[in-house]
């Protein structure tokens, strides 16, 4: 029985004509020329959390011409110092930094002189701060995942209709050529109509839960509390749109079971010793989370996650359909009809190229020059694209939660044994109306 907590079906949206001011934003544009129809003005960005992460997209937005960055904001003064100097260093205006501890960025978002907020902090602080810009009129561009609890899904849903602010959650995996090249393939109709998606995010991350003397770090004190898919929008980031997701179908529930959790223990065992006191800490989270999604259309969805155990970094994505298949470990399609020889799989890297999508088309070299293969450039170049042009953003809140809610929902589904349990529709009936919206590539 699918576990259909009243909780779940919170339906009560602002009944005013503000409630959908954000659907009515058109989509951000595809092809650069569109923004030479605009005048050109400086965009004005603050960045909340200017650790690593916020660090590296700083260095980005500092690629783009016509930009400030009038503010930042840590709780660290020294993250804080860094960043300013880093800015100044780029020929810019020094920034205001707010350094007066963990509610200073409320200060900084109530700036009118802000077109958007970037928030790069931990995970417990991405959606009180992506609300919180919300409600101050700014887009805002919040790091992976943009939400860790159910409640904080509806929170950024229902800010985002009351005050028509767009929010978007920055998952780089949505941009890369590969993904947006079968992106392409599906709405041409190669493999037919869609009906099974795999992914996963496989990567041993105990570098990032752990520093170097092996103390969890806020990240690893996750594993402590919960038992969960705690980074699933990696994996579901390209598949969000491959199967139309909030926009022709959506996820109904989902069911997740979570293996044993042995691998933090002897990593850090064998690495520090058998006395090391976070090694004799009890870590809830599993080691390997399977989590398998249905959808309203009837389609499925296996979801894994592998992020303690030694091993190289994987994605895993598969997409089929009724006539073929792409297969990204493989790097191969199989498309019946067209594909040589039924038996064997067909080279991907023809179809990408033939498929390349126009945000690549015309800037991959210098893409590929930049960070995570030239997606964290992407992502930010068409976000603030969409800011100047006050249009909505590529990733829009609907698709941001979608990717996020896997999170909590796993941890409750583990929780009762493996029950299924409900996906709530974020969009209210409208992914039924609404059609494919994201990189739409009219090349």
């Amino acid at each position: 029985m699918i576990d259909r907590d009243p909780n779940l079906a919170r339906r009560d949206f602002l009944k005013t004509g503000v409630a959908a001011a954000g659907l009515t934003l058109a989509p951000a544009a595809v092809f650069a020329d569109d923004e030479e129809r605009q005048e050109i003005k400086p965009v004005r960005v603050g960045v909340v959390g200017v650790g690593n992460r916020g660090t590296a997209l700083l260095k980005t937005l500092h690629s783009f011409d016509a930009l400030e960055v009038p503010a930042v904001c840590d709780i660290d003064p020294k993250a804080a110092d860094r960043a300013s100097k880093l800015i100044v260093k780029r020929g810019r205006k020094q920034p205001e930094v707010y350094t007066n501890g963990d509610e200073d960025f409320r200060r900084l978002m109530a700036r009118d002189d802000l077109d958007a907020v970037i928030v790069a902090t931990p995970w417990q602080w991405h959606a009180p701060m992506a609300v919180e810009a919300m409600k101050q009129g700014k887009y805002v561009g919040v790091e992976v995942p943009c939400a860790i609890t159910l409640d904080e899904c509806w929170d950024l849903v229902k800010t985002h209709e009351a005050t028509g602010a767009p929010c978007m959650m920055l998952e780089n995996w949505s941009f890369r050529r590969d993904n947006l090249a079968v992106l392409n393939m599906i709405r041409a109709g190669l493999f037919g109509e869609i009906v099974h998606c795999h992914c996963a995010y496989s990567h041993n991350c105990m570098h990032w839960y752990f520093d170097a003397d092996g103390r969890p770090r806020w990240s690893g004190k996750h594993l402590l509390r919960r038992n969960a898919d705690q980074y699933p929008t990696h994996s579901l980031g390209p598949v969000i749109s491959w199967m139309d997701i909030n926009c022709g179908d959506r996820f109904d529930y989902v069911v997740s079971m979570a293996s044993r959790s042995l691998g933090i223990k002897d990593q850090l065992e064998r690495k520090f010793g058998a006395d090391h006191p976070p090694a004799k800490l009890p870590y809830k989270q599993g080691d390997i989370v399977t989590t398998m999604v249905k959808t309203v259309k009837g389609n499925t969805i296996v979801i894994a996650m592998d992020m303690q155990l030694p091993r190289p970094y994987d994605n895993r994505w598969l997409i089929q359909g009724m006539r073929g298949l792409y297969n990204e470990q493989r790097a191969a399609v199989y498309i019946e009809g067209v594909s040589p020889n039924r038996e064997q799989w067909e080279p991907f890297a023809p179809y990408e190229k033939k498929y390349d999508h126009a945000w690549w088309r015309d800037s991959a070299e210098e893409l590929l020059r930049q960070g995570h293969g030239g997606t964290d450039d992407l992502e930010l170049r068409e976000f603030i694209r969409a800011v100047r042009a006050k249009s909505q953003t590529p990733i829009d809140v609907y698709d941001s939660v979608s990717m996020s809610v896997i999170f909590p929902l796993s941890e409750r589904s583990i929780a009762a044994g493996s029950a299924p349990v409900e996906c709530p529709d974020f969009t209210s009936g409208r992914w039924q109306t609404t059609g494919p919206k994201y990189a739409l590539d009219r090349g």
